[in-house]
């Protein structure tokens, strides 16, 4: 059973995301686990941790694999894997980014056996709302989530 055992607001500065981005038809069993099992294999890390401008200390989540989520009404999910970098970074080939402002995330530690900790949208939007967290959009109506990981995931 999933639970919450931390939760904060942290701030970060302008922050760009480098990965790929994939959609559900992408998925495998309902999942981007065999995404991940790629990006391992075949050392996609590596080519933004060699980028031009990649300091893995700017801020607390710089240096872990992510999984960037965005999700909107009406337009398709978006799953991303990759990593945090300062603004302006160098995109290796093949790569794709997200600019994102300076601003407060909110953190929420979700602890549990997989596949119990996926999914838990609710339970994290509850551990916000108790700590006076308020969730915003991008200016396209979008929410921007994501997964934290240390390495190895």
């Amino acid at each position: 059973m999933a639970e919450v055992i931390k939760t904060y607001k942290q701030s970060i500065p302008a922050t760009r995301f480098i990965g790929i981005k994939y959609g559900d038809e992408d998925r495998s069993d309902g999942v981007f686990a065999a995404k991940w099992d790629e990006w391992f294999q075949n050392s996609r890390f590596a080519s933004i941790e060699n980028a031009e401008g990649f300091d893995p200390a700017y801020f607390e989540d710089a240096g872990a694999y992510i999984g960037l989520m965005r999700m909107k009404n009406g337009d398709p999910f978006q799953y991303w894997i990759g990593m945090f970098a300062p603004e302006g970074t160098a995109v290796p080939e093949g790569y794709q980014y997200a600019d994102f402002t300076a601003g407060t995330l909110g953190i929420c530690w979700v602890r549990g056996p997989v596949p119990d900790v996926f999914c838990q949208d609710d339970l994290v939007m509850e551990a916000f709302q108790k700590n006076d967290i308020i969730p915003v959009t991008d200016t396209d109506g979008a929410h921007w989530f994501f997964e934290r990981y240390a390495c190895p995931r």
